[in-house]
Formats: structure tokens, sequence, C-alpha cells
């Protein structure tokens, strides 16, 4: 038996603004001539005018039999613990699998998306959309055998676009923060699902909700939720606690939001959060949201989507689709000021990344470009070895655990590769989802892949039997 009790409403009276998570949106290959770009369907992006009261007012949180598991291994938020989708875990990875594919440990059926999963002690966190019911639902499971544990429910009525949800939630040991499509921000308690603080950043900051809807994950740091807002605030900073605001950026140039996440960067003695706007990159100050550079050089029709990786020395590699290509920064001191420098750009026919972000590893960088062919680049641009026309991977996720890189094909093919820059050495491959638009990012824990196509969410067990 289940219980459900309705969320009390949050004073109106906090001033806060909320994050946005990651990409997992129907975006298509790059507009090179073999391509024809997906366009989004801007009369779908319906944003339900509903006061902030009256959602919460109809809000559930409805509690289950599942329990936490007493498991090892987390992955808190989009591109796992630090945020350069790079899993390391105490166990042993299984090199081969049999016919059959890694052993399923447990599935559960989701609303239409693309939502990545987040872990940590033993619980799995998945922000949903109900389509019976019309609303976001953070939902709460079990990472021993997938029984759900709670899920706290409010009302926004959007249109089918490619899907709904699209974000992957950020948990802390006693918070959940999430986005939904509609760029609502919700703060959990971890263990009990009860609503700490509420944010709709289109009603309270005026962000314009990108097309396919929001695609950013929320960044938590130092008990600070930093979120990209694109309204009349450009980045700001709230307490996880308490949703208080803690530092806002002005906007004057009115940057958008897209769907790209923040990454947090260390230089010259100055830690600043990197951000993909509509208007180009642009990093502030994580002591007081203080622009330090902006780059307007870097826009990209459409659709932004992959997050900055920073590679090193102050570099960062920027990627997308719609012809975008690749550009280096990197980052100078002149005159005690930080200025970003163009170290080179790509075509997208050698790199380019329509979708997700490429991972740096050992001194590489591996992604799959446009054509769907998966590609190891050196750090100054120069393409390693790429998997060839025989082997493509389409819009799918990739992650790296134990120097094994794990990568999805549209259609719920995992192969498994070595992560080497000695060649593409190909181990495994096996059908391990039945359905279509394998998007969602992954996450690991332990021997424990989570995986998910348009509808279903499975746990793999990638562990040496």
């Amino acid at each position: 038996m289940s219980k459900s009790a309705i969320a009390d409403i949050v004073p109106m009276g906090f001033a806060v603004a909320g994050a946005v998570c990651l990409v997992y949106l129907w975006i298509s290959a790059d507009a090179s001539p073999q391509f024809e770009p997906r366009i989004p369907i801007e009369s779908n992006v319906v944003v339900q005018s509903v006061a902030r009261g009256d959602v919460l007012a109809r809000a559930e949180l409805t509690t289950y039999e599942g329990q936490p598991a007493d498991l090892p291994g987390e992955w808190p938020q989009f591109r796992g613990p630090a945020l350069d989708a790079v899993g390391r875990v105490d166990v042993t990875l299984a090199r081969q699998w049999p016919d059959g594919g890694p052993r399923v440990l447990w599935s559960v059926d989701l609303g239409e998306g693309y939502a990545g999963a987040a872990v940590r002690d033993g619980r799995v966190f998945v922000a949903d959309y109900d389509q019976q019911k019309h609303g976001d639902a953070i939902r709460c499971f079990s990472l021993a055998d997938g029984q759900e544990i709670w899920r706290y429910f409010y009302p926004v009525r959007i249109k089918r676009n490619h899907g709904m949800s699209r974000t992957v939630p950020t948990v802390t040991d006693e918070h959940v923060v999430t986005m939904g499509p509609m760029c609502h921000v919700s703060s959990l308690d971890v263990a009990t699902g009860e609503l700490r603080w509420f944010i709709d950043l289109v009603q309270d900051y005026g962000t314009k909700v990108p097309a396919w809807y929001a695609g950013q994950c929320p960044l938590v740091e130092d008990g600070k939720v930093i979120l990209g807002v694109g309204g009349t605030s450009l980045i700001m900073a709230v307490d996880v606690a308490t949703g208080d605001v803690l530092w806002e950026t002005p906007n004057p140039k009115k940057w958008g939001m897209t769907h790209s996440s923040l990454v947090p960067l260390d230089f010259a003695g100055e830690r600043m959060y990197v951000w993909c706007a509509s208007g180009g990159v642009v990093a502030v100050a994580a002591r007081d949201g203080t622009v330090l550079w902006e780059m307007p050089d870097w826009q990209i029709r459409i659709a932004n989507v992959p997050t900055p990786v920073p590679v090193g020395e102050g570099r960062l590699f920027l990627s997308g689709g719609y012809n975008a290509g690749v550009m280096m920064l990197k980052l100078v001191e002149q005159d005690g000021r930080i200025v970003p420098e163009i170290e080179f750009r790509l075509p997208p026919h050698v790199f380019g990344s329509p979708q997700h972000t490429p991972i740096f590893y050992e001194g590489h960088i591996y992604g799959v470009r446009p054509d769907e062919q998966l590609v190891c680049l050196d750090l100054e641009g120069n393409v390693v070895w790429t998997s060839g026309s025989t082997n493509k991977f389409g819009l799918g996720p990739y992650t790296i655990v134990n120097g094994l890189l794990y990568v999805m094909d549209d259609h719920g093919l995992l192969t498994l590769v070595e992560a080497t820059p000695a060649g593409y050495v190909q181990l495994a491959q096996a059908n391990v989802l039945d359905g279509i638009d394998s998007w969602g990012p992954m996450a690991v824990a332990s021997n424990r892949l989570i995986v998910r196509d348009l509808t279903r969410m499975v746990c793999l067990d990638i562990g040496v039997p």
C-alpha cells in the first residue's frame, strides 16, 4: 500500500531561482550535407500558466515499499562524481559478455523522455514526467531491486515534443535538486521526498523555455545551487538548504538559456563557473557571480547542448552540432584580467557533438561526431582514431569506467570499447534495451550500469560473474 500527502506551500517570499539539467533532448545530427537537421516545433513548447501556490497546492508526495540498498558506489549528478563522465569503481568489470549481454538486475517503466539517473546512498533518483496525470514526477528507487521508495509530483501540462523529461538530478547527503521540462526547480529531502523549496524560473526570472524543453542539469557546490537562468539574471546562486538567493549575475545583453550545463573551473587562483548561453560562453566568479570573461564567438544555431570540457592548464574544449564543430579556448592573464583566446577550431567533419558532452580521459578526448563514428582526439585537435564507417553510434550516451568505454546507440545496442589512444578496440556488444531513442545519460555505481530508452530504465550487472 502507498500513502499520499499534499505538499506544503512554500512561502512566496523566497526569491529563488533554479537550475536546468542537461541534455538528452531530441537533437539530430549536424547540418552537414548528408544530414538534415531536426527543427524544434515551437508550437509544442507550451507553458501552462499556473501560479506557484496553485501548483504546490496540487502537489502530491507518495511513499512506497522500496528501501535504500546497502550497496556501494555513487553517481550523484550529471556526468558523475567529478562531472567528467568517468567512473572509478572498486570491482572487476567484465570485458566480455554472454550472448544475452550483461544480466538485467531490474527495470522500471518511465514517462517519455531522456532524463538520466543519479545514484547516492543506495537510492536511484530520476526526474520523470507523468503523462497520465500531466506533471513532473521526481522519483526515488532502490538500487537493489528498482522498487520505488517515494515520488513527488506537481502538475505542469506540456505537449510531447520528442519526449518530455531531459534532466539529471543532483543529489547531496540531504537534498535532491531537479529541473523540470518547463524550468521548475525543486529541492526535496533525500530520505523522505518532502519539498524544501521550489522555483519557477519562467515566472520569477523571465527565463524562456528552450526548444525541446529544459536540458540543463543543476550544479551544486559548497552549499550553493548554481543556475544558468538566462532571464532577468544571467546566472545565480541559491542556498541549497533554503533556496535563498546568495548572488545574481546581471544579464544586460539578454543572453538566454540553452541546453548546456555549467561546469566549475580553476584558473589564476579564481574559482569560476563556465556556461554556454545563447550569446556565447561566459565565466563568473564562484565567490559573487562577477563576470570574469566572455566569448561571443561561440554560438550555435538552433541548439547549444554539450557542456564545456576542461582539459587542463586553463583550456576548455567546446563542441556542438548544427555545423558548429569544435573550439578550443585557452585562458591567459593580461593586466590582471582573465582573457579567453581561441587556440583552434575544427570543422564538423573532423569533430562535433550534436547531443552528448565529450569525455576528457588521460590526455585524450572521446566522443561521437555527426557522422556517428566514435572518435579519439588529441589535445591539439588531431584525430587519433575513429570507429570506422561500419561502427556507428547515433545520438546515444557514453561513459568511461575503469578504462572501459561504454557506448550506446539510438536503439539500445551497447558496445564496450577500450578507452585508449592505441586504436579502436571493440571488446563486446549486446542489445540491452528494446525501445527507441536510448539517449539518456548513463549512471554507474559499483558493478551496476543504469541506462534508459524513451520509456524504460534498466540496471545492468557489468561486473565479472
